[in-house]
């Protein structure tokens, strides 16, 4: 089914206030959504909003938060979103790292007591829109296997960095520290592919490539793989004073009880560095020789990061919308708040 973005995100908005979540919390969540599956990332898309619908409904995020805000020094601050939604809040606190690193040169600030912040790229973005170097990395439940382990220590723990260039273009990268992202094996199961071998393993430890049967990920280069895991579990975890490593909470086992996560948003200033103009022009120069590199055997072109996305943005217009699954769409513009219960203890289990 082909769907505007601003239809897609109108349809997610409503189900998101038809749980009971407030019209701006509602369209912060829908705005963040519509712009992964406007980039062909439709597992960090609209194939949530039936979880999210059912967290809401249950509970388990708080739909009127007492949040704070610590500002513990002149670059850095704890925002604690009282379990509140992750979404406006991660968007909250990379405003604020971003103020903070126009002021300071850097802005440091950790979101705690968090629901889920989607795809970690969007705040990224979001530094280097206002000429800033983003960061985020954000905690996520056990479901990956430590290098010379049996059983899931960490989350996929993912990381994202924003640049701004000299034009229009924007390097980004959003990477979980596993092989593939556990929304991947929802987007297998939603779409009824196999996944490839390497990308998770059953309850033996075994490869699998049926996505109904993946029991953990695998951390991406092994130990290096593993080091990063245990990086963003220190920086939006540990740091924050939130459940960290195998205490971090399920996204799936109870959706009446709040998660607790942590995520962090770091904004650097590159005027106190190089010099801003400086450094774009340099961005753009780094750019325009990566496109240059000769293409190696199989590939047809050196993308830099962040490129293939925007040519997706741009698919999508020329499309005249974004294609989503036809059992979503029906969905969406279902009365329903849900159809089937994510609430299970497996976050893998059916």
């Amino acid at each position: 089914m082909l769907v505007t973005r601003d239809e897609l995100k109108e349809l997610m908005k409503k189900k998101f206030m038809a749980a009971g979540m407030h019209e701006n919390h509602a369209d912060d969540m829908a705005e963040v959504l519509a712009w992964s599956s406007e980039r062909g990332l439709h597992s960090h898309g609209e194939v949530r909003v039936e979880y999210y619908t059912e967290r809401i409904s249950k509970g388990g995020m708080t739909i009127d938060p007492k949040v704070t805000w610590t500002q513990t020094g002149p670059c850095s601050g704890i925002l604690d979103a009282d379990n509140g939604c992750g979404y406006p809040f991660a968007i909250e606190g990379m405003q604020k790292a971003i103020d903070m690193a126009k002021e300071n040169g850097i802005g440091f600030v950790g979101v705690a007591n968090v629901s889920h912040t989607g795809a970690i790229g969007y705040y990224t973005e979001m530094a280097a829109k206002q000429g800033m170097i983003g960061l985020s990395c954000t905690q996520s439940d056990p479901m990956v296997i430590p290098y010379g382990g049996a059983e899931p220590f960490y989350g996929t723990n993912p990381i994202a960095l924003a640049a701004p260039t000299a034009d229009d273009r924007i390097v980004s990268f959003d990477m979980a520290t596993t092989v593939q992202a556990w929304g991947k094996i929802l987007d297998a199961k939603s779409a009824g592919r196999s996944i490839p071998e390497g990308w998770a393993v059953d309850e033996d430890g075994s490869p699998v490539t049926d996505p109904h049967k993946v029991n953990a990920l695998v951390a991406i280069a092994g130990p290096k793989g593993y080091g990063l895991m245990m990086m963003v579990d220190i920086l939006s975890g540990v740091l924050l004073g939130v459940p960290a490593g195998k205490h971090v909470s399920s996204m799936y086992h109870d959706l009446s009880e709040g998660r607790r996560l942590g995520h962090l948003n770091v904004a650097i200033n590159p005027e106190y560095f190089c010099g801003a103009d400086e450094f774009r022009a340099h961005m753009s120069e780094v750019l325009d020789e990566l496109n240059a590199v000769k293409p190696g055997v199989g590939f047809d072109k050196v993308y830099w990061p962040g490129q293939r996305a925007q040519m997706r943005i741009q698919a999508t217009k020329d499309a005249g919308g974004i294609e989503i699954v036809d059992d979503i769409y029906d969905y969406l513009v279902s009365d329903d708040l849900y159809r089937h219960s994510w609430d299970h203890k497996n976050r893998f289990a059916e």
